[in-house]
């Protein structure tokens, strides 16, 4: 495996407080039988405890394993001995360590490990009837949200500031019993929203629109296509289990990391990962954990990945599974697919014409500049600018492209630009 850079090690991190301890370890005092090959990294790292802690590394995923008790992916001591392997500090003669080397064989032979047998379908007319009161519940509410929209214009959207959040709680709520959770968030977030940004009225008024267009497409699905059906699912929330998209429209690799993004609204993380195909495909693959639970672990920006992926039916760009792990990841250079602000315009233009409500859309820039000052900033070619996204690491991309074009991928939200990575000549840089 090529050696992990500095700013691999840091994008590797899962929160900024597990990448300062990790900073405050990656010194040889603490270490002890360290060592690296070709797809391994393991030490020893002494505690407070009497007991080592033993950090063992698996590149290919990458995967992380420390015998101490965080429930953070990777920990503080796997991070620090990435950092002294990123230094090239570590020695690359030794044998493997006996901890290191049967966590590797159990990685192995899970993955060698023939599926699980199929459990007993079901029975069709019981699920048949399952779908068909779940397909009544949620024309029922759709009516319902139909109705309460109507109340919420015919008021005047200037009015729907004065409301209380319960007003926007309680109609979530309703959504919620319906099974129309994806509908329900949109309307609590929105609630927030409106008190929230200076430009509320523009917001809520899209917001409304997207709310209306989701509804009459329920409305009508008898008419959709399979591809349309599939981004109406997503829109009001009725989730596609994995078991069937796994075994569908499987594509191999290699696949690029274009780059990933990490939210936590409270209650819930999200892991969005950027993938390009050699033709152009892109794809992102989502994953979620609730609260006290691990996201899983992410893959470095600029890596080439040996995997399968399988992918959800709808418009491009489509959401996509990993079918078995990652392996095999080598560092490229060249964002794969960059373009100008225009044509990337475009291609969000004519995704909308599939899914008027989607409000996401992969933007990986060719040559563009960082301007602006204070708390405004954009990112700008010859074909036009976009507003940088509020909080976004200014600073880190003006030092990355020393004031001369760069390419920077990123993703395209609510009208706004929130850069995920750099592509320089040399390396990648993760943000």
């Amino acid at each position: 495996m090529t050696r992990w850079t500095p700013s691999q090690v840091t994008e590797a991190a899962p929160d900024a407080a597990s990448l300062a301890a990790g900073r405050k370890l990656a010194m040889p005092g603490p270490w002890r039988d360290t060592g690296c090959n070709d797809v391994l990294v393991w030490g020893q790292c002494q505690g407070s405890g009497k007991t080592p802690y033993q950090v063992s590394v698996d590149l290919t995923g990458p995967a992380y394993r420390c015998s101490c008790p965080s429930r953070k992916f990777p920990c503080k001591h796997a991070i620090a001995l990435l950092m002294l392997w990123s230094e090239g500090v570590l020695d690359e003669s030794g044998q493997v360590a006996a901890f290191a080397e049967e966590w590797a064989t159990q990685r192995a032979d899970k993955a060698a490990a023939p599926a699980k047998a199929a459990e007993k379908p079901t029975d069709p007319a019981a699920r048949a009837k399952r779908i068909e009161q779940r397909l009544a519940r949620m024309d029922a509410g759709v009516e319902d949200f139909r109705l309460w929209l109507a109340d919420l214009v015919r008021s005047g959207l200037a009015a729907a500031r004065a409301q209380p959040y319960a007003f926007w709680d309680n109609a979530a709520a309703r959504l919620v019993d319906a099974q129309l959770p994806a509908l329900a968030e949109r309307v609590r977030e929105a609630g927030s929203q409106i008190h929230a940004r200076t430009d509320w009225t523009e917001h809520l008024l899209a917001e409304v629109g997207r709310w209306w267009t989701i509804t009459c497409a329920w409305q009508a699905r008898e008419t959709l296509g399979v591809d349309e059906m599939a981004e109406v699912r997503v829109a009001v929330g009725w989730a596609q289990s994995s078991e069937e998209v796994r075994d569908g429209d499987v594509r191999p690799g290699p696949w690029t990391v274009l780059g990933a993004h990490r939210s936590d609204d409270g209650r819930l993380q999200e892991q969005r990962t950027w993938l390009a195909h050699a033709d152009g495909e892109v794809v992102a693959v989502l994953d979620f954990a609730g609260y006290g639970q691990a996201l899983a672990v992410p893959q470095l920006s600029g890596a080439q990945l040996d995997v399968e992926l399988s992918r959800y039916p709808g418009h491009a760009p489509r959401r996509a599974l990993f079918r078995n792990p990652p392996a095999g990841a080598e560092s490229v250079t060249g964002l794969p697919g960059r373009t100008s602000l225009a044509s990337v315009h475009a291609a969000a233009a004519a995704s909308l014409g599939g899914a008027p409500w989607r409000d996401r859309h992969p933007a990986p820039l060719a040559d563009v500049r960082v301007v602006g000052e204070g708390d405004h900033w954009q990112v700008s070619d010859a074909s036009g600018s976009l507003p940088i996204m509020t909080g976004a690491p200014i600073w880190t991309l003006l030092a990355l492209g020393g004031g001369a074009p760069v390419d920077v991928f990123g993703e395209i939200e609510s009208g706004a630009f929130r850069p995920l990575s750099v592509w320089l000549d040399d390396r990648v840089v993760g943000l």
